[in-house]
């Protein structure tokens, strides 16, 4: 079965299935870098596979979460007391989701931004290998938290080692610690979560360490949304309460020599060239 480099990966698979098939009948991935990026960034397939037929989301969890910030109840709490707490939270949240299957890698932080660790890559390429997903969400190539890009280098590395035809047909990036509502129209994708607030609610409150931890991701993450859809057409009536934005990163899976600074280079450019033109 899957051969992963840490001894302390989790395996989870909700509804009892073997690991196998769960990964098989997989449609939609989701790759993070810390448990609670999932829920908190990647929520539009988690939410397509709760009500659309014949999808179904897996999640993966690259770190142990160990780096956390802490205060409160949480303040004295030891890396391997928050490594426990965040992979119990991301198992519950991988119930209430009801994932085809969740897997928590455990590498820590520093190895995802060592650019000589293969181990991410080589685990990441075990699991893409017996999964085979249609579409691949993960962290956007402008998220400025550095785990969060690194985890893309490392999944896209991954990717490029599988022939184009056992590759995800889409790349997908979703906003983090850094919003895209700058993109420009025909570069942003709209995701609608409209349908989904309670769910929403429901996965974000999973995570208690970080919300209660001393940072109001329950806040953020809905205000953020509901900020999205209310600023998503000047000229016209809310039709939808709940929005993430995305941006299409499949050229990276397409392209083996395309560096990730010239498509960021791409989005850019037409993004200034709007505004000059808007100006002018």
């Amino acid at each position: 079965m899957l051969r992963l480099s840490q001894s302390n990966a989790d395996l989870l698979v909700p509804d009892g299935s073997p690991l196998r098939t769960a990964l098989a009948r997989t449609t939609c991935l989701g790759v993070g870098a810390h448990p609670d990026d999932l829920e908190f960034w990647m929520y539009y397939p988690i939410l397509r596979s709760s009500g659309v037929e014949n999808e179904r989301f897996t999640g993966v969890t690259v770190t142990n979460g160990s780096g956390s910030a802490r205060s409160g109840a949480y303040e004295n709490f030891s890396d391997a007391d928050i490594i426990a707490v965040r992979r119990r939270e991301q198992i519950a949240a991988a119930r209430i989701g009801k994932y085809s299957a969740m897997l928590q890698l455990g590498h820590p932080s520093s190895a995802v931004k060592d650019q000589s660790d293969m181990n991410v890559v080589d685990d990441l390429e075990e699991i893409l290998r017996f999964m085979r997903p249609e579409k691949v969400y993960t962290h956007d190539l402008f998220d400025r938290h550095d785990t969060h890009r690194c985890v893309l280098l490392k999944l896209v590395e991954a990717i490029r080692r599988l022939p184009m035809d056992m590759r995800p047909k889409e790349l997908i990036g979703c906003e983090g610690w850094s919003g895209l509502e700058w993109l420009v129209k025909k570069d942003r994708l709209v995701m609608d979560l409209s349908s989904g607030e309670k769910l929403a609610g429901q996965l974000i409150n999973c995570f208690p360490s970080q919300i209660l931890g001393g940072k109001r991701y329950d806040l953020a993450v809905q205000g953020r949304r509901r900020a999205n859809a209310t600023f998503l057409d000047s000229h016209a009536i809310d039709t939808v309460t709940s929005v993430a934005f995305g941006v299409n990163m499949s050229d990276l899976i397409n392209e083996n020599d395309l560096e990730l600074y010239a498509l960021a280079e791409r989005y850019m450019r037409a993004f200034y060239e709007e505004k000059m033109d808007r100006l002018a």
